[in-house]
């Protein structure tokens, strides 16, 4: 694979990690356990979010998501 094509997948990686942070600071978590989640692509950002829609606190929500 060339180099380019590695640079802009890691870039585009990173884009996206930081709209998926932006995207749970907004849904109330903090700044970071935000990045701690959106590098996990493994987990759901709406389950996350919904977490605390329904009222679980940013740290149990990290328990229960971790």
């Amino acid at each position: 694979m060339p180099t380019t094509e590695i640079d802009t997948r890691e870039g585009e990686l990173r884009r996206i990690e930081r709209w998926r942070a932006g995207e749970l600071e907004r849904a109330g978590y903090p700044q970071s356990a935000a990045e701690e989640l959106a590098a996990r692509h493994d987990i759901d950002l709406h389950f996350a979010a919904d977490l605390l829609g329904r009222g679980c606190s940013a740290e149990l929500a990290l328990k229960i998501l971790l």
